[in-house]
């Protein structure tokens, strides 16, 4: 096989493959694509527009009708890209707590999914891209060139998603942080629709006591490996 146009990462929360996606594309000169902020985004139009997390019809209607774009970094302020809503900035509204203690809920409706996918296959098929997110790998492209799925224990995550929140300010606690993380993680692997899960050929990295650069260092070697397959 040659040198892969299309890289999938799959992985829980936190697991790191958001951190190791930005990266590898910086490093190949490829297109980051986290495609978990389209749900998000949907997430937070469906609470800003006070629809019920719970109703599935509206939900998927304001899906299949939303304009979701994402572009380049406008502005330095940690951000890995801009996430726009109906020409609104949300790049950091999408992490508020509200939206990622609803968000697994929302992603796990199959009309959801299936206008989201729709959109994630346009982009990825342009080729030069890493894909990130909880299914890229067995429903959004399992032809992908490689596919790799990042793990890491609760309390590890947990701990991540944490220092990231005291950063950004918020008055969270480690406990109520792990006891969301090990609820998203339930909803994730036991949807009935595209439940997280590692694809047959993806390769599987645990990325619990290893740095970013090492994650990264260990995938490079893969990719070495490719290139000179």
């Amino acid at each position: 096989m040659g040198f892969p146009r299309i890289i999938a990462i799959d992985g829980p929360a936190a697991s790191g493959k958001s951190t190791l996606g930005k990266m590898l594309a910086d490093d190949l000169g490829y297109l980051y694509f986290d495609t978990g902020v389209m749900y998000r985004a949907v997430t937070w139009a469906a609470l800003t527009a006070d629809l019920a997390i719970q109703d599935e019809k509206a939900i998927t209607e304001l899906a299949e009708k939303i304009d979701i774009d994402i572009q380049p970094a406008s502005k330095k302020d940690g951000r890995s890209y801009d996430v726009w809503v109906d020409g609104i900035d949300i790049t950091w509204e999408i992490r508020l707590p509200e939206v990622e203690a609803n968000v697994s809920i929302v992603s796990a409706y199959p009309g959801v999914r299936k206008a989201m996918t729709s959109q994630q296959r346009l982009i990825g098929l342009r080729g030069k891209v890493v894909m990130v997110g909880r299914d890229i790998g067995t429903v959004v492209f399992p032809e992908a060139d490689l596919k790799l799925y990042l793990e890491a224990s609760v309390l590890e995550r947990a701990k991540r998603r944490y220092r990231e929140a005291q950063q950004r300010g918020e008055k969270v606690s480690m406990h109520d942080v792990e006891v969301s993380m090990q609820k998203r993680d339930e909803i994730d692997s036991t949807r009935e629709l595209a439940p997280l899960k590692p694809a047959p050929d993806a390769i599987i990295i645990d990325t619990d006591g290893l740095s970013i650069d090492q994650v990264l260092d260990r995938v490079k070697k893969i990719l070495e490996g490719e290139r000179g397959g």
